[in-house]
C-alpha cells in the first residue's frame, strides 16, 4: 500500500471518531504500549493495590485488628485534627518553599551552564566538564549526606575552617532554622543542575546554525545572540520542564532532608514527607499519618493533571 494510500486511510478513519480514532492511535503505537504492561503491572501491585488501605484515615486504626478488621470509623475526625497541627501548616510551607525554590533555581543554573558549555570549543574538554557535572546526579543521598555533614560540621569542617580564616563567625548549617532550608536548596542544585544541562545543551544543539551565522553578520556579539537566538530557541523545552515539574511540587525530596535534618530544624526543615514518616512509624499513629499522605496525593493528583493539561496547551507536550 503505498503512503497516500496509508494517509487516506488514517484520515477516513479519523473522521469517523470515537472508538475507531482510539484503534488506529492502539495500532499506531502498538510497540509502546506493549513496553509499557511491565511498567503498569508495577503501578497497579505497588500504588494501586495500597489504595484500599487509605481507609484507616478515616478510622481510628488498630493494628492488632487489621486493616480490614472491626475499626472503629471516624469519619473526618483526623483531618480536622491535621488541619489544627501546627507542625503540619510548617510542613506544608517547608515543602512548598523548597520545592518552587529548587525548581526555579536548578533550572535557572543549568540553563546558564548550558549555553556556558556550548561555548566551549574543545570537544574533549567539553565532554569532560558534562561527566563531572553529570555523575552527582547518580550518588545517594544517604552517601552526600554523609559528605555534606563533614564539610559543614562547625568544628572540623572544611566549609567552617575557611570561613574563621576569612575572620568569620562558625555556621551550625545543619542545625540553624535559618540556615538550614537554604542549605538543603544549594546542595540539591549542586546534585541535579547536572542532569538538566544535558536537555538544555541538547535542545541548544538543535538550533539551526544558520541563525548564529546571520546573526554574525549583522554585528551581534555573543551576549546579543544569547538574547535573541539561544534563549527563545530554548524556550518550548523551558515550559515544557517547568510544567512537567508542577507535579512535583509536593515531593520535597525525602531522602536529602530525612538524612539532613535533625530534631532542632524540624520547623523550618520538616516537609510532609517526612511528617508522615514521624507520625507514622516514629510515633505510631497511622491513621494520621496516612490522612496527611492522603491530603498530599490528593493536591498531587490536581497539580500533575493541571501540569500535563499546561503541557499540552502550551508545549503540545503528550505521552504518545
Amino acid at each position: 500500500m503505498s503512503r497516500n494510500a496509508e494517509s487516506a486511510k488514517e484520515l477516513k478513519e479519523k473522521k469517523k471518531g470515537g472508538l475507531h480514532v482510539i484503534l488506529m492511535d492502539f495500532r499506531k503505537n502498538k510497540a509502546l504500549h506493549i513496553m509499557l504492561i511491565p511498567g503498569l503491572v508495577l503501578l497497579i501491585i505497588y500504588s494501586y493495590i495500597p489504595l484500599f488501605g487509605l481507609k484507616i484515615a478515616f478510622e481510628r486504626f488498630i493494628p492488632s485488628k487489621g486493616i480490614f478488621g472491626d475499626q472503629e470509623f471516624v469519619g473526618m475526625y483526623w483531618f480536622n485534627y491535621l488541619f489544627n497541627m501546627d507542625d503540619f501548616w510548617y510542613a506544608l510551607r517547608n515543602t512548598l518553599f523548597l520545592a518552587c525554590s529548587k525548581l526555579i533555581l536548578t533550572m535557572l543554573v543549568s540553563i546558564i551552564f548550558a549555553i556556558l558549555i556550548n561555548e566551549v570549543r574543545r570537544s574533549v574538554i567539553k565532554r569532560t566538564i558534562q561527566t563531572i557535572v553529570y555523575v552527582p546526579h547518580f550518588i545517594s543521598w544517604v552517601i552526600l549526606s554523609g559528605v555534606f555533614i563533614d564539610l559543614l560540621s562547625p568544628s572540623t569542617g572544611i566549609v567552617n575552617k575557611l570561613i574563621v580564616a576569612l575572620g568569620g563567625e562558625p555556621i551550625f548549617f545543619l542545625g540553624s532554622n535559618a540556615w538550614f532550608p537554604f542549605t538543603l536548596i544549594v546542595t540539591d542544585i549542586w546534585k541535579e543542575f547536572g542532569f538538566g544541562t544535558i536537555i538544555y545543551l541538547a535542545a541548544i544543539t538543535s538550533i539551526d546554525p544558520g541563525l548564529y551565522e546571520s546573526a554574525v553578520i549583522d554585528g551581534a556579539n555573543k551576549f546579543r545572540q544569547i538574547i535573541h537566538i539561544t534563549l527563545p530557541g530554548l524556550m518550548s523545552i523551558i515550559v515544557l520542564m517547568l510544567m512537567l515539574n508542577i507535579g512535583s511540587v509536593l515531593g520535597g525530596n525525602f531522602d536529602q532532608v530525612y538524612n539532613l535534618y535533625s530534631p532542632q530544624v524540624y520547623r523550618s526543615g520538616d516537609i510532609l514527607d517526612t511528617l508522615v514518616y514521624r507520625i507514622g512509624l516514629v510515633d505510631y499513629n497511622f491513621s494520621l499519618s496516612t490522612a496527611v499522605g492522603l491530603f498530599k496525593s490528593l493536591v498531587s493528583t490536581v497539580l500533575i493533571s493541571l501540569s500535563y493539561f499546561l503541557a499540552w496547551k502550551v508545549a503540545d507536550y503528550r505521552v504518545f
